[in-house]
């Protein structure tokens, strides 16, 4: 290979599936492996062969923990990567939580479409089992911020990123070029975790536009759930409220912490039907460095709520009716145990769901947000007559405005930038201001469009070629030989065992 380049596999046209390859003379590194979520056609790549051999990858970097980023990882292992998986301490303590959740969640997903009979496929399999994840446990190595990384011929680095908590922003050294992947960025102004690190600048930069062509409300967030929660119940009705396990669960019950303690909603009981986010609330308060919630804050959000963790407390929940508030995951209305609280409660209209986050296209989330009022839930048709919210100044992203700030930190343009992690309207339009606000030269990615990274002058130069050829089969399997037998010389951790 002449030179080096980075590969886009994935977080095109979409802010799902994160997925790049950096290919030097000396290794292939997989920044990210993720989920594809939403449509099904996204979905459906989930199940295709990974585009390059997975044992033919010397390395995988990972920003953060979300399944978006992490959640194809037990797959990779399982169909041969037999690499180290890079990330930082915290990524790599709630990885412990979601990765074994997300196969325990796929076989009883399976299991459940196989006894009622709803699946097309006879029987149906999940993608990997929680067996498999567990596997690709045993290959993280955590790092913390700020240090040099050694990956063969690459050096990386994590900054951090805010958004939850071990998300980081990954800093390559690539052959004298500097790549630069915002990862998720958080927000200056979120309530829990601390302001991703300022820009410090790259030859190549791949930024995130998930809210690219939106400004989150400057309405409070804590007032407007306020005012929902004390509406809602006051007259009996039970507020659903689904949220990712880690990082969104948190944030709402900070908010009903401090609303309940200055009077501002009515003494109703706080369920948290999440047994990961239970967990995960331990592991944030063992960072405290990197958020915002101190210890006494932490103690009076976890008594307010009764948190639920066996599955016969979680049915009994769907049984008492209201006054109530039931925080349960997934945010995306995607699994979990939210969905049977959609199904007892929906068909209500004196109940209400408030979405807080970004709704990826294809999900029943985003089904809501656009004004379905039926779902299809476990193989049938769920009326929804509850209310429907939708506080999207919840949100864990940067918008549009915190993300231009962001980007007028680098003491310098970047030689090209890439925008990822957006429906089609959001990444253009982050490209447009681009252009016109900053005058950089910026790409919307495709998926599996090639740039080269080669240095000119202190600087790397980008080209681009969405239609060259993978390499042959054969090529490929002895390109990983090849690299097998450089691991040990390159990465002794590589092997999984160091």
């Amino acid at each position: 290979m002449p030179a080096a380049r980075l590969r886009f596999l994935g977080a095109t046209d979409t802010v799902t599936g994160s997925r790049y390859l950096i290919e030097t003379a000396h290794a292939r590194i997989l920044v990210d492996c993720g989920l594809f979520q939403g449509y099904k056609v996204l979905r459906e790549r989930n199940r295709a062969p990974f585009p390059v051999p997975p044992e033919s990858i010397d390395a995988v970097v990972v920003t953060h923990a979300h399944l978006d980023h992490t959640g194809y990882l037990p797959a990779l292992v399982r169909d041969g990567f037999r690499g180290s998986i890079h990330s930082t301490e915290g990524t790599e303590e709630l990885s412990r939580l979601i990765l074994p959740d997300s196969g325990h969640l796929q076989e009883e997903q399976a299991d459940f479409a196989g006894r009622h009979g709803f699946s097309r496929h006879s029987p149906p399999e999940p993608l990997y089992t929680e067996r498999d994840a567990w596997a690709a446990l045993d290959q993280f190595r955590a790092h913390p911020f700020d240090t040099d990384v050694r990956v063969g011929d690459v050096v990386a680095r994590f900054l951090p990123a805010g958004h939850i908590l071990g998300a980081a922003q990954l800093r390559l050294e690539v052959e004298g070029a500097r790549v630069h992947f915002t990862g998720d960025l958080g927000r200056a102004d979120d309530p829990l975790m601390r302001p991703p690190r300022p820009f410090e600048g790259a030859d190549v930069l791949v930024c995130e536009s998930t809210y690219g062509n939106r400004i989150h409300p400057p309405e409070d967030p804590a007032h407007a759930l306020g005012e929902i929660v004390t509406r809602v119940c006051g007259r009996g009705g039970v507020v659903i409220l689904p949220a990712f396990a880690i990082g969104r669960a948190e944030t709402l019950l900070l908010h009903l912490s401090r609303l309940h303690a200055a009077g501002a909603i009515p003494d109703v009981p706080i369920f948290l039907n999440s047994p990961m986010a239970v967990n995960g609330s331990e592991i944030y308060q063992d960072h405290p460095e990197e958020h915002r919630v101190t210890g006494a804050e932490f103690r009076d959000m976890y008594r307010l709520a009764t948190l639920v963790r066996s599955v016969d407390d979680s049915k009994l929940l769907n049984l008492r009716g209201g006054p109530a508030v039931i925080v349960s995951a997934s945010g995306m209305l995607e699994g979990g145990r939210v969905l049977h609280h959609i199904e007892a409660y929906g068909g209500d209209p004196r109940n209400a769901i408030v979405l807080t986050g970004f709704q990826a296209g294809g999900t029943r989330g985003a089904a809501l947000q656009h004004g379905a009022r039926e779902l299809r839930i476990h193989g049938r048709d769920v009326q929804v007559r509850a209310e429907v919210h939708v506080l999207e100044m919840m949100s864990a992203h940067a918008d549009a405005d915190q993300i231009m700030a962001w980007l007028s930190t680098a003491p310098r343009p970047p030689r090209a930038t890439y925008l990822t992690h957006g429906e089609p309207d959001a990444a253009d339009a982050l490209r447009l201001r681009i252009e016109r606000t900053l005058g950089w030269p910026v790409h919307v990615a495709d998926l599996g469009q090639r740039v080269d990274l080669t240095v000119a002058g202190g600087g790397a130069t980008s080209g681009t070629s969405a239609t060259a050829a993978a390499p042959a089969p054969a090529a490929a399997h002895a390109a990983a030989r090849e690299r097998r037998h450089r691991r040990a010389h390159l990465d002794p951790a590589a092997t999984g065992h160091g």
